[in-house]
């Protein structure tokens, strides 16, 4: 009897112990982590870190070797001076062809100098009427006074067209203008027909690659005061394609 009773309680206590270790394998498995949570966690790491990443701004590209705009090249300056549309007395490039004739003259002297004239043959083929002055840097000894002239050439005509002589120069008598040049403050000799002009041929396109128009050579207008604004200032007779004069000389009474 007593070893019937020790089996059945054996018995019992084997199959207490099987559900409590099936309880036990159960409950293990429903607290374990899950996989998707593991997922969202290492996501949100991935984005958070992503966050703190700057941009790279890309790098703009330069041409091999230099070029335009690059801190390679080089430029030794203008060879004319530029003029846009009207020009007047108080534009920029006109001042500054004064300021340099002025230095230039002050420091070499008349020497330096030469006196400018332009033909309009659409308004009268033997007519040159006197613009103003240029002056050439010595120290340039390659420049001559008709680089000084083609490096302002434009300048020269739009001044004497547009504010010196409209009437003569402007309009329907731009089309073939030409420039001549007398020795400096010859004025007074060219009036008594005593020498000749001597026209400048070319174009800015003629002029040396290593040219540079600043500090080397300046103009200086003329300035129209009192009836010349009107009845027009000096100009004078001169054969059109030789420059000679077409008159005597003749010489002026100093004492009236």
């Amino acid at each position: 009897m007593m070893s019937l009773r020790r089996k059945q309680q054996y018995l019992s206590l084997w199959w207490t112990l099987s559900v409590v270790c099936l309880l036990l394998a159960a409950n293990s498995q429903g607290f374990s982590p899950s996989l998707p949570a593991l997922t969202t966690s290492s996501h949100r790491t991935g984005s958070a870190l992503l966050a703190k990443k700057k941009k790279k701004t890309p790098k703009a590209l330069s041409s091999p070797g230099g070029g335009f705009g690059s801190a390679t090249s080089a430029s030794t300056g203008p060879q004319v001076r530029a003029v846009t549309g009207h020009t007047g007395s108080g534009t920029k490039p006109l001042r500054q062809a004064a300021n340099t004739f002025d230095a230039l003259r002050k420091e070499f002297g008349t020497e330096v100098c030469r006196d400018v004239y332009v033909r309009a043959p659409l308004n009268d083929e033997q007519t040159f009427w006197f613009v103003g002055k240029i002056a050439i840097n010595p120290n340039k000894e390659s420049v001559t006074p008709d680089m000084a002239v083609l490096s302002q050439k434009r300048l020269i005509l739009e001044y004497a067209k547009h504010q010196l002589r409209p009437q003569n120069l402007g309009g329907k008598f731009e089309t073939g203008q030409e420039i001549w040049l007398a020795p400096g403050d010859s004025e007074m000799e060219v009036v008594q027909n005593k020498i000749g002009l001597d026209k400048v041929s070319g174009s800015a396109a003629d002029l040396p690659h290593d040219f540079v128009v600043k500090e080397t050579v300046g103009f200086n207008p003329e300035i129209y005061v009192g009836d010349e604004v009107q009845k027009g200032g000096l100009r004078v007779q001169r054969d059109p394609i030789t420059g000679a004069p077409l008159k005597p000389v003749f010489e002026v009474n100093e004492s009236v």
